[in-house]
């Protein structure tokens, strides 16, 4: 079974700080087909701005930062939203990731924030984390 998921901004920084994690090794299979991501404007934008303010501190360029985005960009799939479901989560900040999430109709939002997404189910929507997503794609036992 192919999953379709939706990578919350702190995966994408966990995968960027260390290369030993469950979110680096979900990212380096972003690209394998077990799976598909979807992407929007909002989340690129704000993938880009946490880690280029973050990059220093991950021994990473503002280059570096734009050609993993461009790949991101590459190799997922373009969402545009069209129904804003807010307020919905303790965050607002958060609202947007539910969004692409509804829109796309995927599987998962993929976080380490799961309590932030504990109000999801009415969407047919769970919240994972990366190790969980990988157990079941049989990457880890």
């Amino acid at each position: 079974m192919s999953y379709s998921i939706v990578i919350d901004t702190c995966v994408l920084i966990s995968a960027l700080r260390s290369r030993n994690g469950a979110s680096f090794k979900l990212l380096s299979l972003i690209d394998s087909k077990k799976f598909t991501y979807s992407l929007s404007v909002p989340l690129v934008l704000e993938y880009e701005s946490v880690a280029k303010r973050m990059s220093r501190n991950m021994g990473l360029t503002h280059s570096d930062i734009e050609d993993i985005i461009d790949y991101l960009c590459a190799v997922g799939e373009h969402r545009k939203v069209h129904f804003l479901w807010r307020p919905n989560l303790k965050d607002p900040n958060d609202d947007f990731v539910l969004e692409l999430a509804v829109e796309s109709e995927c599987n998962y939002i993929v976080t380490h924030n799961i309590k932030d997404f504990k109000d999801i189910k009415k969407f047919k929507l769970k919240a994972i984390t990366p190790q969980e997503l990988l157990r079941k794609l049989g990457e880890i036992s």
